[in-house]
């Protein structure tokens, strides 16, 4: 078995794509949503999502104040084939009218990813279609093209519960790492800052709502990475600090309050780093496009907060719709249809990943977390 999700091209099959539409199945199982789609890639480079099925897990875990890998496995096996044949059935298709089947191969939590994975495999090798293992992260680069056509190059930040990172996207397989968190993400931080406030499962959309009717002010959180000169994040400082204050909380007002605080502090490193990322990005690149996806893309202070730094150094701002900043499998349909556009499709043997960085070879030769058995993170 190869260790990752090799592509090997196939030119006619690129030649034949660049002159038609190209309908792909795309499959998500990297964490607790089981998810397929079928989306249209037009040979202009527009994308229609002809259905998007998603099931949450968010039951399943709320007992457990987080997602459980083994929980989460068995829930993709039970759900991905009726979650996959309502998509088909909501697209109006069978799959005689596909042309390649595009499954998340990592990373994630691998035992969610090897369900899915396998079941494209399977797909494919029935119908004697085109397998594309895409990288999750990679799915969520390409979301903002899901809503409206968006031209390369791009500057983007992808900020989800497991990944913070800039990136230089010219292209699917085509980008260079500027910055990424040197330990925890945003949505990590979210998440077990809204735990530690008692607000449950998942954690980040309960904490946006808390701090909508709190102030911030009274709270004096720290503040990361203030005298480095890179684009990188830090997020465990705040996180500590943030959690032994929600045990001295007392009513909901002060949790409000802190939730508050936490809230602005978190979209305030992001725009602070991001300004320094747009400042060098347009040093090299005549594109004034910032692009921002992931889960913590949908949560509204934060958008604003970018949305100003893009604008203040004259970049266009875009996020992807609601529907599509959390895990789904248009995104990966997407990537899928973009990489299969380009001829380039996957083994049948290629394995699951449970790291998988979109700029590999930066990741290897510069790790901001040391590489271990799975890999490098990013």
């Amino acid at each position: 078995m190869t260790v990752g999700a090799d592509y090997s091209s196939e030119p006619g099959r690129a030649t034949d794509a660049r002159v038609a539409d190209l309908i792909v199945l795309g499959l998500e199982t990297s964490c607790d949503e089981t998810a397929a789609s079928v989306v249209r890639l037009s040979p202009e480079g527009e994308a229609t999502v002809l259905s998007s099925v998603v099931h949450s897990q968010i039951d399943d875990h709320a007992a457990f104040g987080g997602v459980v890998p083994e929980i989460a496995a068995r829930s993709h096996v039970e759900m991905i084939d009726g979650v996959t044949r309502r998509a088909m059935a909501e697209a109006g298709l069978d799959y005689d009218g596909l042309d390649g089947v595009a499954a998340t191969a990592g990373p994630g939590l691998v035992g969610g990813v090897m369900v899915g994975l396998s079941y494209g495999k399977a797909v494919a090798l029935a119908r004697d279609l085109p397998l594309v293992a895409v990288n999750h992260l990679e799915g969520h680069a390409v979301s903002a093209r899901l809503g409206r056509p968006v031209a390369y190059p791009f500057l983007l930040l992808l900020v989800s519960g497991g990944h913070c990172q800039l990136l230089e996207v010219r292209g699917v397989g085509d980008m260079t790492r500027l910055g990424t968190t040197i330990d925890d993400a945003a949505g990590e931080a979210f998440d077990k800052i809204a735990k530690a406030l008692g607000l449950g499962y998942p954690g980040g959309p309960a904490l946006e709502r808390l701090a909508a009717s709190g102030d911030g002010a009274r709270f004096d959180l720290p503040r990361a990475l203030l005298g480095r000169k890179d684009c990188d994040f830090s997020f465990s400082g705040l996180k500590t600090a943030a959690s032994r204050l929600a045990s001295t909380c007392e009513t909901e007002q002060d949790k409000a309050d802190l939730a508050d605080a936490v809230q602005t502090a978190i979209a305030r490193q992001l725009g602070e780093r991001s300004d320094r990322a747009l400042k060098e990005y347009a040093e090299h690149n005549s594109s004034r496009l910032f692009v921002v996806a992931g889960g913590v893309a949908a949560n509204r202070t934060v958008r604003a907060t970018l949305e100003a730094v893009a604008t203040k150094n004259g970049f266009d701002f875009l996020a992807p719709p609601m529907a599509y900043c959390t895990d789904n499998a248009a995104m990966i349909a997407l990537a899928g249809a973009e990489r299969l556009r380009k001829g380039l499709v996957s083994d049948i043997d290629t394995a699951a990943r449970p790291r998988w960085p979109l700029d590999e070879q930066k990741a290897l030769a510069d790790p901001a977390h040391k590489p271990g058995r799975k890999g490098a993170k990013a």
